[in-house]
């Protein structure tokens, strides 16, 4: 899913979390990072990105295969993903849907290189889930997961995040256009789901995926809009400088909408478009969610 060459650089990079858990999950373990904890925990394959130092020759010398040392440190952070994979969700020459799987097998990635626990969740429906395991097994399962994901039913943000239940401590990433009539409508309709999930221990981070198509029209002439959720809901619109003036000043007020919303909880807020590399929005656009 991703260009082999980000792996080394996605590697050095940690997310920010303010809560650490410690309820039992999978046998309670700790969490293990790379470090210089003296307290030896175990072993795991080597994941590209991994410090060589960590690496244990004496194990690679027997068995041919590399392996890396790792330290007990604190209880391990859980890492949910919110994902949207909604008709909405497919609409754009490089969709989406497509920008939204890169960036959750990235963040993912991240999450995994620090053993944190990982949890993805279609925002459509709550029981199509999957728990991420460890090593390159987890990581191959969990993309091989998100690839499988195909265009569906609208997504219920707040009611999928309220069937969780109670949630440990950790953070949250919601990818999704928000292109409901919930946020559309109300922008600060978000807060009651910031809040939620800070009431449960979350620390927030908004991602808005967009198409390029959708923030820079380049159309002219009349054309009927199909409202990709609903086949048969149709509006014959022409598309003229007052048209897209209009169109543009309401995408400002519904994106700006949601940031302040998200700014007023303490939640991280990024629109991300299709239209930037994905290196951009990894390295720079998103540096904020890492600590280094």
């Amino acid at each position: 899913m991703l260009d082999a060459a980000y792996y080394g650089r996605l590697g050095r990079l940690k997310l920010l979390v303010d809560k650490k858990s410690n309820a039992a999950l999978l046998g309670s373990r700790k969490s293990v990072r790379k470090g210089s904890s003296a307290e030896f925990s175990d072993f795991r394959e080597y994941m590209p990105g991994d410090d060589i130092r960590n690496i244990d020759w004496n194990a690679y010398a027997r068995l041919d295969r590399l392996y890396i040392k790792e330290y007990m440190e604190e209880k391990e952070s859980r890492i949910t993903f919110f994902v949207d994979f909604s008709r909405s969700m497919e609409y754009g020459e490089k969709s989406k849907a497509e920008l939204l799987k890169e960036l959750t097998a990235a963040l993912s990635y991240i999450a995994m290189m620090n053993l944190d626990h990982v949890m993805l969740v279609d925002l459509a429906d709550p029981a199509k889930r999957h728990i991420g395991g460890g090593g390159k097994l987890g990581y191959r399962q969990l993309t091989e997961w998100l690839e499988r994901q195909e265009a569906g039913e609208p997504a219920a943000v707040k009611k999928t995040v309220a069937s969780l239940g109670k949630m440990q401590p950790g953070l949250s990433v919601i990818l999704s256009d928000f292109l409901s009539e919930e946020y559309v409508e109300d922008p600060s309709a978000i807060e009651q789901l910031i809040r939620y999930l800070q009431f449960n221990k979350q620390k927030v981070v908004i991602l808005q995926i967009l198409a390029k198509e959708e923030l820079n029209i380049d159309l002219s002439g009349t054309f009927f809009l199909i409202d990709s959720e609903d086949k048969d809901q149709r509006l014959r619109v022409t598309m003229e400088s007052s048209s897209i003036r209009s169109y543009e000043e309401e995408l400002k007020r519904f994106t700006n909408g949601l940031q302040k919303s998200a700014k007023r909880c303490g939640a991280t807020y990024h629109l991300v478009s299709t239209a930037d590399s994905f290196d951009r929005i990894i390295f720079q656009q998103l540096e904020d969610i890492y600590e280094f």
